[in-house]
């Protein structure tokens, strides 16, 4: 295992990272369009090569020019070329508190400030948003659709937090969650589950689990039920979850079972 830390980088073998690589992505991102413009295919050609089913993503004909790729995680062939060298980064990072889910900010260190220099691109950005006083799980990358798709409403990605907070939790709260939570304000939210850890009347633990996204969503959605959330983590995006041997601070580059995900994502697109 390969994890990075802000000052001291904790270097082990690697070899299950398969998707990490050293070089720096040359586009910043890629549609299927733009990939093969980089190759200095005119635009006819790229259309035409389409209709005839002669663009294949990791073997199957590309049905649209505006899919999302990565040829470091898939095989693109034009006619019978592979396309190459233009593969992305991928990092998974336990945040800590005190940091901007930002790429820069005026007053505040950015989680962008935890990576080495040789792991960092000028399009490198987080995928999602983490308060400030949030810590956990956040993935970083410079593909730039990526981040578009998997916080797109229609994916469902869920996203799962370990909460603590300043009274007790009931089972009717569990109900509440499921039936969707609404806010002081009248907003409504999608159902959510509730996992309820333990329970007193100063202090409970509980994990929830929702698949959207509204600004301070998880301490409105306590704060709708009486309590107020004193500690927040997100513990799991998705297909991606935080392990205890990741410390707050360090990062990695994905495993090959965690670019497998990635990959699926991206052939959503097609």
């Amino acid at each position: 295992m390969k994890i990075f830390h802000l000052f001291i980088p904790f270097l082990h073998p690697f070899s299950e990272y398969l998707c990490f690589s050293p070089f720096h992505a040359i586009l910043s991102f890629m549609r299927l369009d733009q990939l093969l413009a980089h190759y200095q295919i005119p635009r006819k050609e790229i259309k035409q090569s389409l209709a005839k089913k002669q663009i294949l993503v990791d073997g199957l004909a590309a049905t649209k020019l505006s899919q999302n790729v990565d040829t470091g995680l898939q095989e693109v062939r034009w006619k019978d070329r592979i396309l190459t060298d233009c593969s992305h980064h991928y990092f998974l990072l336990h945040k800590p508190q005190g940091l901007v889910t930002a790429t820069k900010d005026a007053q505040h260190p950015t989680v962008l400030d935890l990576l080495r220099a040789e792991d960092r691109t000028p399009k490198t950005y987080p995928i999602g948003r983490l308060d400030r006083d949030t810590t956990g799980l956040l993935l970083l990358t410079d593909n730039g659709p990526l981040g578009f798709q998997l916080l797109h409403p229609q994916y469902h990605i869920e996203k799962e937090y370990a909460v603590t907070v300043n009274g007790p939790l009931e089972p009717a709260h569990i109900e509440e969650f499921q039936e969707g939570i609404t806010f002081l304000d009248g907003t409504r939210c999608k159902p959510a589950k509730l996992k309820i850890l333990n329970s007193n009347l100063t202090e409970s633990q509980a994990l929830v689990t929702l698949s959207e996204g509204k600004f301070h969503q998880v301490k409105k959605m306590f704060l709708s039920i009486g309590v107020k959330v004193t500690t927040l983590k997100r513990v799991r995006f998705g297909p991606f979850t935080l392990e205890d041997e990741l410390k707050e601070g360090q990062y990695r580059p994905l495993t090959s079972v965690e670019c497998d995900a990635i990959r699926s994502f991206l052939e959503e697109t097609r």
